[in-house]
């Protein structure tokens, strides 16, 4: 008899095997599912812009495929390109950085992952205050490193005190990762609240900042401020942008950091192993965006900010539920804790955000990202990147939902 073959070994790496895969794709995938079979499912959880590329960005792409610009580039990005973000920077950001202090990677989510990975290991911490978009901890925990959550809650608008970073610090905290206007909550510091951070950091020589920008452009009357810019922070900040929210550019893949050159290297030896540089395509319509007039952005801003006063009024009117005005990017993040502990029509409890969303999109059919993804499990994350039509649908399919929960 021949022996069967040893079963072949399904071990992981070890940092790989703590990492969770993305909720959002994965509430994504499900009501695209339910779609598929027929379902008239509004899905606000993508968070990407429903406005198509400006028409300056998508001629930049097909001038230079007329022009052959099709083959390898740089693998930081071009120096054209490089230089326009170096401007960008110092003009709208006060940050002084040269053309050799700018990585550019395929998305701002490589870039903020990069950054992370060249200076964290084993034994440090990144300090993360959460509500936090899904993909922070566990690219901690990709680097071995271990993610420390800072709660802020409803009450505080969804940000980070000096006091609650302080309290977080440690002698092993290696980066701090900051995001504003923030994914989920649309949460927006305050300049005085970026200095006032910036000064619990200084005393702190081996605490960096990585500041994740990429909602800078959409915001509804908050003032933004780039802790890099700040005196004693430039040389332990990352800065992270892109291209995909404002220029409603997810597709293109586009995004950049800038900062200390010691670690912008660290960061291309590791892009050098890991994808090289972005496409060269994409890069010349970057190149258009930066110098592209900025209406378009303009309006499509104006067209988030009705949207997002419409259905924050709905959700304000319904009982027990609480949501900060958001200044920013193009979420809400309410609040639903009061519905925890509740039943279902058919005797299910509803345990946390999870059950809850679950809930909404198998019986009423809109699909929303459960709030412990984001490390909060008293909320749930509605993106109002959609047409409104199907946002008041969608409000009224979560008031029904909810209403009908005893």
């Amino acid at each position: 008899m021949t022996e069967s073959a040893p079963s072949v070994s399904q071990a992981l790496n070890a940092h790989v095997a703590t990492v969770q895969p993305s909720a959002t794709l994965a509430v994504s995938a499900r009501a695209k599912a339910l779609k598929r079979e027929g379902r008239d499912v509004v899905a606000l959880s993508a968070g990407e812009p429903d406005f198509g590329t400006p028409a300056p960005i998508v001629e930049a792409a097909h001038q230079a495929l007329r022009d052959g610009f099709t083959h390898y580039t740089p693998n930081t990005g071009t120096v054209e390109l490089r230089e326009a973000v170096a401007r960008k920077l110092r003009e709208d950001n006060g940050i002084e950085v040269s053309a050799g202090q700018v990585i550019c990677s395929n998305g701002a989510k490589q870039s903020v992952a990069q950054a992370v990975l060249a200076v964290c290991g084993p034994g440090d911490e990144v300090v993360i205050p959460a509500p936090y978009w899904v993909s922070y901890p566990e690219m901690a925990r990709m680097a071995g490193a271990t993610p420390v959550a800072v709660e802020t809650s409803a009450a505080s608008g969804y940000r980070m005190t000096p006091e609650a970073l302080a309290d977080a610090l440690s002698e092993r905290t290696r980066v701090v990762l900051l995001n504003s206007p923030s994914n989920p909550t649309g949460a927006v510091y305050s300049p005085d609240e970026i200095r006032a951070l910036a000064d619990v950091l200084r005393p702190h020589p081996r605490a960096l900042v990585v500041s994740d920008e990429i909602y800078e452009k959409v915001r509804f009357d908050a003032e933004h401020l780039s802790i890099g810019s700040l005196p004693g922070m430039a040389e332990r900040t990352m800065t992270v942008n892109g291209f995909s929210k404002a220029y409603a550019m997810t597709g293109w893949r586009l995004g950049y950091a800038a900062g200390p050159a010691w670690w912008v290297d660290a960061m291309a030896i590791i892009q050098s192993q890991f994808t090289s540089g972005p496409s060269s395509i994409t890069q010349k319509a970057g190149v258009a965006a930066l110098a592209m007039d900025e209406a378009p952005l303009e309006e499509m801003v104006r067209a988030f900010r009705e949207r997002r006063d419409a259905f924050l009024a709905r959700l304000e009117a319904i009982p027990g539920v609480v949501c900060p005005k958001p200044e920013g990017a193009f979420y809400l993040f309410p609040d639903v804790s009061a519905y925890v502990g509740r039943r279902t029509s058919g005797g299910s409890e509803i345990a946390g955000s999870a059950d809850l969303a679950l809930y909404l999109l198998d019986e009423h059919d809109v699909a929303l990202v459960p709030g412990v993804a984001f490390g909060d499990d008293r909320g749930l994350r509605i993106s109002y990147a959609s047409a409104l039509e199907d946002l008041m649908r969608a409000a009224d399919r979560i008031e029904a939902g909810l209403a009908a929960l005893v």
